[in-house]
């Protein structure tokens, strides 16, 4: 190899290495965002039953449905959020695998106005019978990123899961 090349190739590592660490550096608030507070988990919440409410750190409360019946895995599901108390310009839900990484599955859900917020979200299969998940409702306020923690087993189609539930 002549010197030339050399500088050439140590030069293109460089340049990747300077691009990488960007890559990174700009996906990193993304994958994990600066939160100034989290609800309580509330463990009486029963998703499938319907709604669980949480209040919010600093006062305000959040409501959060889904609202496909049976919460299906690989399936559209209907999500809808209600915020009281506080003004959110954002909301967003990261659903998040207890006991597996099941990867980035954060819906953006649409303003329908008085704190009403609407969208679909969809949760990826998993090799195991059920799956416990926490779907962290990411509000977005003039004080900060709140979030409340709600929680939720799914099962493969056919599977009962704890407590006798399909």
């Amino acid at each position: 190899m002549t010197k030339t090349t050399t500088i050439l190739w140590a030069v293109v590592g460089v340049l990747f290495v300077v691009l990488a660490g960007l890559a990174a550096y700009k996906a990193l608030p993304i994958l994990h965002p600066q939160v100034g507070g989290t609800a309580s988990l509330n463990p009486e919440c029963d998703l499938r039953a319907g709604p669980c409410r949480s209040d919010l750190p600093g006062g305000g409360q959040v409501s959060f449905a889904i609202k496909t019946p049976g919460i299906p895995l690989v399936k559209p599901l209907d999500l809808e959020v209600r915020v009281q108390g506080v003004e959110a310009t954002q909301v967003e839900v990261d659903f998040v695998g207890l006991e597996m990484n099941m990867g980035f599955n954060r819906p953006k859900l649409q303003a329908q106005g008085a704190g009403v917020f609407t969208g679909t979200g969809m949760l990826p299969v998993c090799v195991r019978v059920a799956m416990e998940w926490e779907a962290r409702v990411l509000v977005t306020t003039p004080r900060g990123l709140l979030a409340a923690p709600f929680r939720f087993i799914t099962a493969k189609e056919g599977a009962v899961l704890p407590g006798g539930g399909q």
